[in-house]
């Protein structure tokens, strides 16, 4: 089981609560240009930080297969034998390092970070391998 850290989610509450107190602020000294970025920074910390709240397990595995986030907070079960690849996707740039890993069923593309999965992307798809490589 792969979840997002509560840190994290904490983090984005912090940022929903600093972005609504400036869009209050810039409201009260009539600045409509920072109330008009304020308003959907906060709604979108704010909304990211209730999935984080509200789905905190990103994936799952078991012997029959996978469990996924799907769309906001839905869960999709997915057998084994639909999953075409499990690949980490690696790259550098300006001297940083960023891993996703991507788990292919032919219809759907499941992208997950190491934020996503509280984990490294590469290990956890170690596991989801030797664990594929059992259940067929």
């Amino acid at each position: 089981m792969w979840k997002v850290r509560r840190e994290l989610a904490v983090f984005k509450i912090l940022g929903a609560l600093l972005c609504a107190g400036l869009g209050i602020y810039w409201y009260v000294q009539g600045d409509l240009r920072g109330l008009i970025l304020a308003v959907p920074a906060t709604v979108l910390l704010g909304a990211m930080a209730l999935r984080d709240f509200l789905v905190p397990v990103r994936l799952q595995q078991d012997e029959s297969g996978i469990t996924v986030v799907h769309g906001y907070a839905g869960k999709r079960h997915i057998p084994w034998a639909q999953i075409e690849d499990i690949k980490v996707d690696i790259r550098r740039r300006y001297g940083l390092r960023s891993e996703m890993l991507e788990i292919d069923t032919g219809d759907n593309l499941h992208i997950f970070s190491p934020n996503d999965l509280g984990a490294s992307c590469t290990e956890v798809a170690a596991v989801l391998r030797d664990q594929r490589r059992r259940a067929t």
